[in-house]
């Protein structure tokens, strides 16, 4: 380990974790940077050990509160989040399992004397049981036809109030067999189920506040849908719980069930930790087609989601708003 002290941002850039991160570490009493003389953090080698230990065991799924309590030598709330982390690597597991057929079956071909076609090719690099989006567009957009493939693990659905984008969400739910829309009326069952409460626990630890608005959402992550498509998904809930809530879902993102999440949070979709298995979906405020837009500043669409997102206190104060929109624009074909 280098003697030498690094910055928040050079800490974070060497442990692969966000600014962010190595501040929610210390607001959780996990890690306590040093000061220069005019009081700037730095991180110098215990903190780096330690900070890159943290990232470890957050990799694995743990809680922050399990995190603290394995840093200070207690083994509860070890046996669940490692059960968890087993069931992920098995997921992953299938879906390997599954590519390593098909290529034994192209294989087979080959030794038949059979040439597999370039898309039987292409279809290596995908995921199996990979799932691709087809619909026409509805009103604002006229009927055009849109496609996504390749979706990823979790999409989050971005646009301005007015943009379309709850009618977009309604849409992929429709086209997608077996996918369930997870509107803003959100009921919860009285009794859960012991994997539920295992998952509300961990929300707990996280910071999370319990309500009927977030089992409903971990019920319905919890059911067997193809797929999900959940309408705001921050409503009801406050700030901790949106960021420990968007913490799950990134945990249990599986290529094998796609997620649609429709929201205007920062705490939610925190642009700065947007990681490989995330995509986001813009809907313009001009009504043109739908687009991918990459989580890097400067690129195509960026500034647009940017603007899109606000804090859950901002949120909080425009819920329920809606875009003026003219009669006759309501009316037109």
């Amino acid at each position: 380990m280098s003697d030498r002290f690094f910055s928040p941002s050079e800490a974070a850039l060497r442990l692969g974790v966000s600014a962010k991160a190595l501040r929610l570490y210390e607001q959780r009493g996990l890690l306590t940077p040093g000061r220069t003389d005019i009081g700037w953090r730095v991180y110098g080698p215990d903190q780096m050990e330690r900070a890159a230990a943290i990232a470890a065991l957050r990799a694995l799924g743990f809680s922050l509160t399990q995190v603290g309590r394995v840093m200070n030598g207690e083994a509860e709330g070890l046996e669940p989040a490692l059960a968890a982390h087993q069931a992920q690597l098995e997921s992953r597991l299938g879906v390997l399992a599954g590519t390593i057929r098909q290529i034994g079956r192209l294989r087979e071909d080959l030794a038949q004397g059979r040439t597999p076609s370039l898309q039987d090719l292409a279809r290596l690099s995908a995921p199996v049981g990979e799932v691709s989006l087809a619909l026409d567009l509805p009103w604002p957009w006229g009927g055009e036809r849109f496609e996504l493939r390749d979706l990823a693990p979790v999409t989050y659905i971005i646009g301005p109030l007015g943009s379309g984008k709850t009618r977009l969400a309604r849409a992929i739910a429709d086209s997608l067999p077996g996918a369930v829309f997870s509107g803003l009326d959100r009921r919860s069952d009285s009794e859960l189920s012991d994997g539920i409460a295992q998952t509300m626990d961990w929300l707990e630890e996280e910071g999370a506040t319990l309500s009927p608005a977030l089992t409903a959402i971990v019920q319905a992550l919890a059911s067997d849908a193809a797929a999900l498509v959940f309408d705001l998904i921050e409503q009801g809930l406050d700030e901790a719980t949106q960021q420990a809530l968007a913490a799950w879902l990134r945990r249990t993102a599986s290529p094998l069930r796609p997620l649609f999440v429709m929201t205007r949070s920062t705490a939610i979709l925190d642009l700065a930790a947007v990681g490989p298995d995330e995509a986001i979906l813009l809907c313009p405020a001009n009504h043109s087609p739908p687009t991918l837009v990459a989580a890097r500043p400067g690129a195509p669409g960026y500034e647009a989601v940017a603007t899109c997102l606000a804090s859950p206190q901002v949120r909080a104060r425009t819920e329920g708003m809606v875009a003026f929109r003219p009669a006759a624009a309501a009316t037109a074909p």
